[in-house]
């Protein structure tokens, strides 16, 4: 079984393009997990696939997204608002699927409508939004972005919050909801909530 435990770690010449291809992958992984396991195995790696979703989004709405947002060439709103209309879709679909539990009928069908969706966005970041990443910004700043990335994930919240949706929602919201997610994982896993 992979370390799903351990997100992908920046080395020092790797940028926060490369991270996030990491964590996607890891997603990826996570997925396989949840859809062709059972019991015990299927339900923590629900909820480590749940932390990281949380996690990953988060970040890229506080650190990528704006940064995306004032590239050149004047697609950038539009790119990211597509981008964070299909997290939000996301996070609604994964938030119904923490709340009835790995257990629950529909699960099997909502987790690959869950899988298709988010490895669909991912596709989309690697295609759209990353190249423009690269092009635009120098390589030590998108690799200063891997460490800021770093940070918006540890004090992200552990479950997804569909109504923190922006750089200034997850600010704002983002480490009140944290502890409160932090919390409830400490007294039941995100699967049993």
């Amino acid at each position: 079984m992979p370390d799903t435990d351990t997100p992908a770690t920046p080395g020092p010449e790797e940028d926060v393009v490369d991270l996030l291809l990491a964590q996607h992958a890891q997603i990826e992984q996570l997925f396989l997990l949840v859809i062709g396991g059972t019991g015990d195995t299927r339900r923590d790696a629900f909820d480590d696939l749940v932390k990281l979703l949380a996690a990953h989004e988060t970040a890229e709405e506080e650190v990528v997204h704006p940064l995306a947002r004032t590239l050149p060439g004047g697609g950038g709103d539009a790119m990211v608002d597509d981008r964070l209309d299909e997290e939000r879709q996301a996070k609604e679909t994964l938030q119904t699927l923490i709340k009835g539990g790995v257990d629950a009928d529909g699960f099997d069908t909502g987790i690959v409508l869950l899988r298709d969706a988010v490895l669909l966005h991912a596709r989309h970041e690697e295609r759209y939004e990353f190249p423009q990443l690269r092009q635009h910004v120098p390589v030590d700043r998108l690799r200063s972005l891997a460490t800021a990335v770093r940070a918006a994930e540890a004090s992200a919240p552990t479950r997804p919050h569909p109504s923190a949706q922006s750089a200034k929602g997850n600010l704002a919201a983002g480490p009140v909801l944290a502890v409160i997610d932090r919390v409830r994982d400490a007294v039941r896993k995100p699967s049993e909530s």
